[in-house]
């Protein structure tokens, strides 16, 4: 039997917190929950440059529990309960250099926004999920996770492939109890920040923006498909997998590499 499904009204009545979701993947992905009918909350350390009035925003620094506590008694106060979580945020600010190069606190500052920001709010939603037996949570990885950069982002792999070991696991647990958890892992996404971050390859490298794009894509192994995804490509996705279309999918890892990542 084939069910009809309405796109832009799917989410209709639902609740949607994205985290990370004022730049970038995590902008994209909230847009697109809201074009599908869903109240969605974003937040991060700092307010959106423009003020989004389909939006509720809270301002949280997710990377300390103090954070995830008021993001998750501010939602629940406010709306009674969350029916879906992205867990979009992720930050990697550590030196160059290798191991030698990184500190303690490079480590444990990668691990408590990478790992443990999800894992507390997912502690946080999860007895109200499981209590009405409904609810999906979105873990956004990274192929660093399987494809670690070690000059570079060494913390930032290794907090990325613990998530993804983690996410398994609690689908594992709390999908009998009718919670769906699903991780998406991105390669190189195509931000204002990767442009940023491009342009100062150039100018130290004294070569072009093209030339930039071309080396940080051979230092992946390259991208059959010629180029980064776009943040609306990601965010589509998560919105299907957060749809009712979606309803049989938990517990796997979702690559979007435009074909980076090899067959393991």
């Amino acid at each position: 039997m084939t069910q009809d499904f309405n796109f832009n009204n799917e989410l209709s009545g639902k609740i949607a917190l994205v985290t990370g979701g004022t730049k970038g993947a995590g902008k994209a992905i909230a847009e697109r929950l809201v074009q599908a009918g869903a109240t969605v909350i974003i937040t991060a350390r700092n307010a959106p440059e423009l003020e989004n009035n389909s939006m509720h925003f809270i301002a949280a620094d997710l990377s300390k529990a103090e954070g995830s506590r008021k993001v998750v008694n501010e939602v629940l106060s406010t709306y009674g309960r969350l029916d879906i979580l992205v867990n979009n945020l992720g930050a990697s600010s550590t030196p160059a250099g290798g191991f030698a190069a990184l500190s303690d606190e490079d480590w444990e500052s990668t691990l408590q926004a990478n790992l443990l920001a999800p894992v507390r709010l997912d502690r946080g939603f999860l007895p109200q999920m499981i209590a009405h037996k409904a609810g999906v949570i979105i873990h956004i990885a990274s192929i660093q996770g399987i494809l670690p950069l070690y000059d570079s982002t060494l913390p930032y792999a290794a907090s990325k492939a613990a998530l993804i070991n983690y996410s398994k696991s609690l689908s594992n647990e709390v999908t009998p109890k009718g919670v769906r958890v699903l991780t998406v892992s991105p390669g190189w996404i195509n931000t204002t920040a990767s442009e940023a971050w491009l342009g100062e390859i150039a100018r130290n490298a004294n070569s072009t923006i093209e030339e930039a794009q071309q080396g940080v894509m051979d230092a992946l192994g390259g991208i059959p498909f010629g180029r980064p995804a776009e943040p609306q490509e990601v965010a589509e996705f998560v919105g299907f997998l957060v749809s009712p279309r979606a309803k049989y999918l938990t517990g796997t890892n979702f690559v979007i590499d435009g074909g980076t990542v090899p067959t393991i």
